[in-house]
């Protein structure tokens, strides 16, 4: 008996058309989500991160305020008190950052810079560990706690490169632009200036732009940000002020800069020429005893402390404030002595950052010019000092005045201050070629000897 085929049985077993369809559809939204998950899991490390370094900027402002308070009651019952307070805290201060802590010497910023370029993986991760972010905070308190003459928006930077590398433990691929988006975020959340991040990360963190990162960067800072505004609420780092400068008075700009931007490459000069080690007998002696080396140099910045009356401790924000809206005189003192703590703080090798004190003393240039000067506007010139000698001191032009528009609110002062950012920026170049952050950055790729991208030069 022949057995017949039956064709619509075989057929039964067959997907209909639309299930076909349907499970086609379904597997290209799986593949399409298993290619998006990468990107958008790099976006939420950038926006968790940057709440991270929001907290972290909040508590570091905090705490900086706290130590600074600390040693204000230490010193209460008579100034001299400084004399032994302020040696022992800095010989302290170093030996923990050399011996406990070690890279969390200085301002942070050239950890940062340098981590980027460096290809060695351990090299990297001892300048941006969780351990370093630690003792950074806490020896940068002690700093503060005994008079040092140092900010904390430095430190910030590099613990916020810290907090978004933990997270790019995850995503290695992205750990060059995580640690710009930290860096950046940090300033911005410093300071409440989120335009001066940005630019601070394209121009002195990257010195480069970075478009795969941009967009990235932008939310972690915009994530830093709200969270510091969440927990502060909206202020302006120094009050906003409505200064101007007239027209017939605009010749002072030129003379402001010019004197700013030669004090910051003067500055700049001496902190590299200090990282690199003095010549000779000197040189050999402060490799030898580099704690007692930080002693001295707290004794020098208790001694300057006392000779401007307590101004040069700390990190200079409410004598700049008052300067700036003038509430208070500066004597043609201030400015030098609030100079000489800053370095002396900056080559002694504890924590510090340079941007608060570096501000307090380009005010100081502004109102000693207005001292001499005194039917010019004193805000005007204190805005014109503090962009020169931040300028000369950082070489990023872009980010001082960017920085002093958006901390004070002023844009009646904008093309003044770029043209003070720009002759600053050039008579700083005359005394210090490199940029202070990527020369220090350079020195530490070099004693690592551990191979490095290049590191940008300055222009």
């Amino acid at each position: 008996m022949v057995e017949m085929r039956d064709d619509v049985g075989d057929t039964r077993d067959a997907p209909p058309p639309q299930r076909s369809r349907y499970r086609r559809s379904i597997m290209r939204l799986r593949s399409a989500s298993m290619e998006a998950f990468p990107l958008w899991r790099g976006r939420l490390l950038f926006l968790v991160g940057g709440i991270g370094v929001g907290l972290a900027a909040v508590l570091m402002a905090k705490g900086a305020d706290l130590a600074q308070d600390g040693f204000r009651r230490l010193t209460a019952p008579s100034p001299l008190i400084a004399l032994v307070l302020t040696p022992a805290g800095f010989a302290l201060a170093a030996l923990l950052a050399r011996t406990v802590f070690p890279n969390s010497q200085g301002s942070g910023i050239p950890q940062v810079i340098a981590a980027r370029h460096a290809r060695d993986a351990r090299f990297r991760f001892s300048l941006i560990s969780p351990r370093v972010a630690v003792g950074k905070v806490l020896v940068l308190f002690l700093g503060l706690l005994c008079g040092a003459s140092a900010g904390r928006e430095g430190p910030t930077v590099q613990v916020g490169a810290a907090i978004m590398a933990a997270f790019g433990r995850l995503t290695p691929e992205r750990l060059p632009g995580l640690l710009l988006a930290g860096g950046a975020a940090g300033v911005a959340a410093a300071f409440n200036t989120p335009l001066a991040g940005i630019v601070f990360g394209i121009e002195e963190l990257g010195r480069a732009y970075e478009a795969r990162s941009s967009g990235l960067i932008v939310a972690g800072i915009v994530a830093a940000g709200l969270t510091s505004l969440g927990l502060l609420g909206n202020y302006t780092y120094f009050g906003t002020t409505d200064a101007a400068l007239p027209l017939a008075a605009a010749w002072i700009v030129p003379l402001v800069a010019v004197v700013g931007g030669l004090a910051g490459g003067l500055f700049s000069r001496v902190v590299i020429l200090f990282a690199r080690g003095l010549p000779g007998a000197a040189g050999r002696l402060i490799r030898r005893r580099p704690v007692v080396f930080a002693a001295v140099c707290g004794l020098c910045v208790a001694l300057c402390g006392l000779a401007s009356g307590g101004a040069a401790y700390g990190t200079g924000y409410e004598e700049a404030r008052a300067i700036l809206h003038g509430d208070a005189a500066a004597g043609w003192t201030y400015a030098p002595l609030k100079f000489g703590a800053t370095v002396l703080s900056s080559i002694s090798g504890i924590p510090g950052g340079l941007f608060a004190p570096s501000l307090a003393v380009g005010a100081g240039l502004g109102g000693t010019v207005h001292g001499l000067l005194p039917d010019m506007p004193v805000g005007a010139l204190v805005l014109i000092g503090m962009v020169a000698y931040l300028t000369g001191v950082l070489q990023a032009p872009i980010t001082s005045f960017v920085i002093v528009t958006e901390m004070t609110q002023n844009h009646a002062m904008v093309i003044p201050l770029m043209v003070a950012a720009l002759l600053a920026d050039a008579a700083s170049k005359a005394v210090c070629r490199g940029g202070l952050y990527h020369t220090l950055a350079e020195i530490m790729l070099e004693r690592a000897d551990v191979p490095a991208q290049p590191v940008a030069k300055t222009g």
